[in-house]
């Protein structure tokens, strides 16, 4: 990968983890003021001249440029304040499945192989929507076929849901260990 297209997290005034974005976009905000590089080993935020001072150490990424070779930062921070964003998780299979526990919808039975039903079948007008997909044994799913629950004989053991919004960064992944201080984690 392109080190300018590497990921750098961004914290807001606060400190607190808002957004992730590349080196490249990183490096020009630092270079005009907007935001300061972290220097993560001592949490320290630095200016652009400043962090174009640091010494290069052997586990560091750089960039060479005509003049100088400058650190690849992997934290930075805003000098202004960004609200705490909040977000979904995106509906997908593996969201699904998530929510559902890897448990069967109809049976509650924990099946990690299943799949995604339609409670109301799309041929019926059903829609991909977090209040319309179970996560649901292959068995199961393929008897109840384009039918309803009610149809087949089924009853649906939870109520399928959208997942609350929750803050952002509880769903950024840690790219780099300098990350993981700064971010929230659920569970």
């Amino acid at each position: 990968m392109n080190v300018l297209r590497r990921p750098v997290l961004v914290l807001n005034r606060n400190w607190q983890a808002v957004n992730v974005t590349n080196v490249e976009t990183a490096l020009v905000d630092c270079a005009k003021g907007a935001r300061t590089a972290v220097d993560t080993t001592d949490m320290r935020p630095m200016t652009w001249d400043e962090w174009v001072a640091l010494p290069i150490r052997e586990t560091d990424e750089v960039i060479h440029t005509p003049r100088l070779l400058v650190r690849v930062p992997t934290v930075i921070v805003a000098s202004t304040f960004d609200r705490m964003p909040k977000s979904r998780p995106k509906l997908s299979r593996k969201g699904i499945a998530e929510r559902d526990g890897y448990r069967c919808g109809y049976t509650g039975v924990h099946c990690p192989d299943g799949n995604l039903d339609h409670v109301m079948p799309r041929s019926r007008g059903g829609r991909d929507t977090w209040e319309n997909l179970v996560w649901s044994a292959k068995d199961v799913n393929q008897a109840k076929a384009d039918r309803t629950p009610q149809e087949a004989g089924l009853h649906l053991r939870i109520k399928p849901t959208a997942p609350k919004e929750i803050v952002a960064c509880a769903l950024i992944k840690p790219e780099h260990p300098d990350w993981v201080p700064f971010l929230v984690r659920h569970g």
